[in-house]
This record gives C-alpha cells, sequence and structure tokens, in this order.
C-alpha cells in the first residue's frame, strides 16, 4: 500500500488532504480512484490507513479508516556524519542508510574529501538528498523522514557533537590491528531511547589530526571487521549492525 508523509496541517479531524508532487503520484503516477487505499503518515511519528474520497488535479483528499499500529523506527536515534564522498554516493548513502533506519545524516567537509560542494550549489544538493530520504522512508514504510543537515565543516561537526549520548568514528587503521572498540562492546553500553552519533571519513578515510581531534571531543574509534570497508559501505555496515542488535 503506498505511503505518504503529510504535513500536519493538512489533517483535519479524520479527513486529510494531499497535494503538490503526492497529488501528483497519486493521480498520474498510480493512477488511484475514488475508494482506493493509501496509507499517512503524521509528522508525529503515527501513520492511518486511509480511503481516497476526492481525487482533483491538484489535491487528493481522503478519510482515516483505522490507525496503523506499527512501529518501525529503530530504537536507538542514530545519526550518519559523513565525509563528503565523490560523485553520487552520499545519495546512495542518504536512500540505504533511511532504509535500515537512520534518524538523520550529516554531511561534513573532512580534511581528505576530493569534493567540495559550491556554496551557491549546496541549497540544491540538500533539497535534492531530502527528496531521496523522503522516498525512500515512504518505500520503507517509517514513521519519520530523516533529517538532512546542511553540509558543515569538520569543526562545526565537533562543535555540534554535545547533544548525543554515545560519540563513534568508523576507524579504518582498527581493521589493521590498531586499538578500537569491537561494536558488541561499545553496543553494551547504548539504551533504547538514547541518542548515537556515527562519524564515517571519505575515500582517504581520516587524517591523524582529525583522529585526534575525535577522540579528544569524546568519540569512540570502533572497528567494522577486519576489513576496509569502502566509504558508503561503512554507515550501512553500522546501522545493520545497530539493527540487528537492537531489533533482531
Amino acid at each position: 500500500m503506498q505511503r505518504y508523509f503529510v504535513e500536519a496541517a493538512k489533517w483535519q479531524d479524520d479527513r486529510i488532504m494531499l497535494d503538490g508532487q503526492d497529488a501528483h503520484h497519486i493521480n498520474r503516477v498510480m493512477r488511484m480512484k475514488p475508494g482506493d487505499e493509501i496509507i499517512c503518515v503524521h509528522p508525529g511519528g503515527y501513520a492511518a490507513k486511509c480511503k481516497i474520497t476526492e481525487l482533483l488535479p491538484d489535491h487528493v483528499t481522503v478519510s482515516v479508516s483505522e490507525e496503523v499500529d506499527v512501529d518501525t523506527e529503530m530504537p536507538v536515534a542514530v545519526t550518519i556524519a559523513q565525509g563528503l564522498p565523490k560523485g553520487d554516493k552520499l545519495e546512495w548513502i542518504v536512500q540505504k542508510g533511511t532504509e535500515l533506519g537512520a534518524a538523520g545524516f550529516v554531511p561534513f567537509q573532512a580534511a581528505r574529501s576530493v569534493v567540495k560542494w559550491d556554496e551557491k550549489k549546496k541549497d540544491k544538493k540538500r533539497v535534492r538528498l531530502e527528496k531521496i530520504a523522503k522516498e525512500a522512508a515512504e518505500q520503507s514504510s517509517r514513521l519519520i523522514i530523516p533529517a538532512v543537515d546542511d553540509v558543515r565543516s569538520f569543526q562545526e561537526l565537533l562543535d555540534s557533537s554535545d547533544t548525543y549520548k554515545h560519540k563513534l568514528f568508523a576507524y579504518e587503521e582498527a581493521a589493521k590491528g590498531l586499538k578500537a572498540e569491537p561494536l558488541r562492546s561499545v553496543f553494551q553500553h547504548i539504551s533504547p531511547s538514547e541518542n548515537v552519533l556515527v562519524v564515517i571519513g571519505p575515500e582517504g578515510g581520516f587524517s591523524e589530526a582529525e583522529a585526534d581531534s575525535l577522540q579528544d571531543a569524546g568519540f569512540v574509534p570502533v572497528r567494522l571487521g577486519p576489513r576496509i570497508l569502502r566509504t558508503e559501505t561503512a554507515p550501512l555496515y553500522m546501522l545493520a549492525s545497530l539493527s540487528y542488535h537492537f531489533e533482531e
């Protein structure tokens, strides 16, 4: 059943109005008819099964049939801070990370990031990533759309990290045998409802200065297995491991 995130102002008692891209999708892509059912998700984190009552070119009206009592959110809120990678890898990370339960994404400019976002285009890039997160959240039956922050400098990332209960960074040098905490040990200290910030380096990994700064700021270096992972694989490994530990 198709799922749509609808802003709170569009919910009026047991009636909901969808417009814009959602109305276009229902009308032109799915070619739905009155009586067809969809699921609408409220920003408050709950969903309802709804029946289409009116189809117009610019908006669709539905009536609530029943609440959907299924919680698909990960018990811990995990934000992925990703060093800017090359090409469309960040889009892949946001899409797949949303499917795996990430609560948010923070792109940042790392010392070894080859890519630098043009100031004139960064807003457009963020809007594109937000659209990808929304579509992935709908596809994977999420109850929230992960937040996508503006790109930050490495120092801005450190300065804003104090709001997280647990702070981790995937240290590629740990796969070579240098000291870092295994995930099973780290996860034992995390409880449901707590928030976690995971920092992933770009293709070239973290510089030595960045690794030192992260540890000085209270981040724990963690080992993601004995193999060196690509920058787009590491966040998915972390999210899948957290999901297995807390949900399965």
